[in-house]
């Protein structure tokens, strides 16, 4: 695990990037914050403000990010402003933190932009149960939420916008399937409401001053899930990451947290990795969460180890309230979810294959690699699907075997399909007879893999080319290689009696 946090590859150094892009636009957003005679407690807000606007806003184009951004006050102040004048009126708060919730996880059928505000709604109304905001404090905060944002903006979308450099990341929406899926906001916006509820009530039984932390816990496991199984394991790496993080925060925090040159570095080094992490490890990622938490604490004079010791058991709470919610409340199941997410990366093999053989074939409009990179991404969606399955503590070998294979033949087809698309750019590349037979065999196989067997007769797979090829012959041979990856699947899929495989 923390080889993968911290060995994993990093193409382009773009997580490295971003971690400390991060850096450089939270500490200025925190030093102008203090340059303006800003509390400590305006300070933190403003700081948080600015880590949420560079993590959570991620939009595919520059453009896209530049609007998310200036939306996030308009998102995030009103919720503010409601936490504040509800601070003393605990049912009133408790429903409406709820409502909340509810409202930010629905945002998400709305893109990446509706993702983004909801999450910065939602924190605005947890940040201020966090410091205790009041009315009178709003107009400060105010202030320090606007400038920190424009801090942040400034870094990103100025002094080191690297996504210019860069295509834009293709963005794949949640597929619309007869198993539910149309449906998935709606219905995690129940379960998160619900999970919420159990976490809030259970919290405040565990402690009457920092119960949001349940609520915060429940959340923030059902950020970036679909089905029940990938909330479970998200809600399993968020405990286990947080009780490795007060660890830490009793070696360092809890003895440092006086000196403010050493809280003000492990500040930052816990937002590196928050960053850097969070692609690869959502364990390590929150126990960077909980470190700089820890310091945050210090600063604000209240850390102990009680209130550590407190946050291990809210979280817990919050973690078993989205488990709960996701496994009877209107449950999306792992199996549904992975058969939608396969059934999309199959379908756009076939496309792929088809724009490659338009290419081979003279059209200037085919676009292969474009399709190729749609492959990836969706690709990069089933194993987060099947993450339930493979991970080591599924006690179900046979359904673990299974997954594993999934992925392995699909990572084979994305390979065959980028040979593919890469040779049909080759412009010395001719166009053969017999890649219209091929080309079929993969329909054909794709179509039988997704529930919609093709009308005809079967056709045996063509037999690899003896010689090393080239021009036709090397597409031939990367078409025979992915249908053969393609006949493997229906095994894994148990569709085996409807693939054509013989004359």
């Amino acid at each position: 695990m923390l080889k993968r946090a911290f060995v994993a590859p990093d193409p382009g150094r773009m997580r490295l990037r971003f971690a400390s892009r991060a850096v450089l636009g939270i500490g200025l957003a925190v030093a102008l914050c203090g340059a303006a005679g800003h509390s400590l407690t305006a300070a933190i807000t403003g700081g948080l403000a600015a880590l949420l606007a560079l993590f959570t806003v991620t939009d595919p184009t520059v453009r896209g990010q530049a609007i998310t951004t200036a939306l996030l006050p308009v998102a995030g102040l009103p919720v503010l402003t409601l936490a504040a004048v509800l601070h003393d009126l605990p049912v009133a708060r408790d429903l409406a933190f709820l409502a909340v919730v509810g409202a930010g996880v629905y945002a998400r059928r709305w893109g990446p932009r509706g993702h983004s505000l909801g999450v910065f709604g939602f924190m605005s109304y947890f940040s201020a149960q966090f410091l205790h905001t009041v009315p009178g404090q709003l107009p400060e905060l105010y202030t320090a939420v606007l400038l920190s944002l424009a801090a942040s903006s400034l870094v990103r979308f100025g002094l080191w916008c690297y996504e210019r450099r860069f295509a834009a990341p293709v963005a794949v929406a949640l597929p619309a399937e007869a198993s539910g899926l149309a449906r998935i906001t709606t219905r995690q916006a129940v379960q998160a409401t619900s999970g919420a509820a159990f976490a809030l009530a259970v919290g405040q039984v565990l402690s009457d001053q920092r119960w949001y932390w349940a609520v915060g816990a429940t959340w923030w496991v059902f950020v970036a899930t679909t089905s029940r199984g990938e909330t479970v394991v998200r809600g399993f790496r968020r405990f286990l990451g947080t009780v490795l993080g007060i660890g830490l925060g009793f070696a360092v925090a809890v003895p440092l947290h006086h000196e403010p040159v050493v809280a003000a570095v492990v500040v930052a080094v816990g937002v590196f990795g928050i960053f850097y992490t969070a692609a690869v490890s959502y364990t390590w990622m929150m126990l960077a969460v909980t470190v700089m938490a820890s310091m945050l604490y210090g600063l604000l004079g209240v850390l102990d180890t009680d209130l550590l010791l407190l946050r291990v058991t809210e979280t817990a709470t919050g973690a078993l309230g989205a488990v709960l919610a996701v496994l009877f409340v209107l449950p999306v199941t792992t199996h549904s979810v992975t058969e939608a997410w396969v059934g999309r990366a199959l379908r756009c093999v076939h496309t792929c294959t088809a724009e490659a053989a338009a290419r081979l074939a003279g059209s200037e409009d085919a676009d292969a690699p474009a399709r190729v990179a749609e492959l990836e991404a969706i690709l990069g969606r089933v194993r987060l699907s099947l993450a339930p399955l493979v991970h080591p503590l599924n006690p179900l070998k046979a359904r673990k075997r299974r997954a594993r294979q999934v992925l392995a033949l699909l990572d084979d087809c994305v390979r065959e399909v980028r040979g593919l698309a890469s040779v049909a750019a080759d412009p010395e590349a001719s166009h053969d007879v017999r890649l219209a037979a091929a080309c079929w065999r993969v329909e054909a196989a794709v179509e039988a893999l997704t529930d919609a067997p093709a009308v005809g007769r079967s056709v045996r797979p063509a037999d690899a080319p003896a010689t090393e090829p080239t021009g036709a012959g090397q597409v031939l041979a990367h078409l025979h290689a992915l249908e053969r990856a393609l006949l493997e699947l229906a095994v894994p899929l148990r569709r085996a009696g409807r693939v054509p495989a013989d004359d």
